[in-house]
């Protein structure tokens, strides 16, 4: 092929050549989407209802569920499909809708990560700015500047991606449409070298970030260990160990499955890093982030009691 406009499908990765590993992937992944819908979705209900959760913490907390959610409906959907049904193709509009909305909700996501740091290191480490520094409106304006900055540096890879010429087939080595998959098809060298540079640009802010993320928990952890108490000190630790971890596993495998060059590139390697930054976070993050936060165990408590005190006194049960 040598235009894009005359082909009108990808062919994707299938986990398995065996009917029942392709069924088995179906349940794993619905198991995942279902925990993830679930974990998000009772975030998302308690924030919005209760008004104890109406802080900086939960409102950013509110917006990384969203982007989770994202994330997962963006790509587990249609390996699901496919699974269940033994086919192997999506369609070009449809791989380009991936492409963008996948890095839009990721990009989203890991400002959104950068943000929570920052009003935790606030939160810990400068309490009596805290009110003026995160105040309403720049909570609001932090979030709108999380979003806008995924949304353009989504719309400028996917233009970048599928302006290349592509004439090395249509088979992606990959289970959804990812663009280091996208250009091992494509048959412009100066393109390519083109959006590579701009993935290193991206990774570069990102990396940035995540050092700032880090220097922050370095102060953060400073702070915890004058703390008087042993049970305060493991209590802190606890809380935002998860948390560091979990944005050192989404970063790394990102890195990796995007930097990473060719003469070590697999398939089995390709597929464990993008299950792990595109399923495995999102899904994990709803547990990690609400696990130590008593007054959000608190609300969902109080949400799932009243929807089964419902349930119970409704006429119709």
């Amino acid at each position: 092929m040598s235009k894009n406009s005359s082909m009108t499908q990808f062919l994707l990765l299938a986990f398995s050549d065996r009917r029942e590993l392709q069924l088995l992937h179906f349940w794993l992944f619905l198991g995942i989407s279902l925990a993830a819908l679930l974990g998000n979705g009772l975030i998302l209900s308690a924030v919005a209802c209760d008004q104890h959760l109406h802080t900086p913490r939960d409102f950013f907390l509110l917006h990384l569920s969203l982007t989770d959610l994202g994330c997962i409906c963006t790509t587990v959907p249609k390996a699901m499909d496919n699974s269940l049904w033994g086919t192997t193709t999506i369609s070009y509009t449809g791989c380009v809708a991936q492409v963008f909305l996948l890095i839009f909700f990721l990009g989203t996501e890991f400002s959104l990560l950068t943000i929570m740091c920052y009003d935790r290191y606030i939160a810990i480490c400068k309490p009596l700015h805290y009110g003026t520094l995160l105040g309403s409106r720049a909570c609001a304006q932090m979030a709108a500047a999380a979003w806008t900055s995924g949304f353009l540096n989504a719309l400028l890879h996917t233009a970048n991606t599928f302006s290349l010429p592509l004439c090395q087939g249509n088979a992606l080595s990959q289970f959804f449409c990812e663009i280091p998959q996208i250009l091992k098809l494509s048959c412009s060298h100066s393109g390519y070298l083109r959006e590579l540079g701009l993935i290193v640009v991206s990774t570069t802010l990102l990396f940035g970030c995540f050092i700032f993320i880090f220097f922050s928990y370095v102060q953060i952890f400073r702070a915890v260990l004058r703390i008087p108490s042993d049970q305060g000190r493991h209590k802190a630790f606890s809380t935002y160990l998860p948390h560091l971890t979990v944005v050192s596993l989404f970063l790394s495998t990102l890195f990796i499955a995007y930097l990473k060059p060719p003469s070590i590139s697999s398939p089995s390697l390709d597929l464990a890093l993008s299950v792990l930054y595109s399923v495995v976070s999102p899904a994990l993050n709803p547990f990690i982030y609400s696990l130590r936060n008593q007054e959000l165990k608190d609300a969902l408590r109080k949400l799932i009691t009243g929807c089964s005190s419902k349930t119970i006194n409704s006429p119709c049960s």
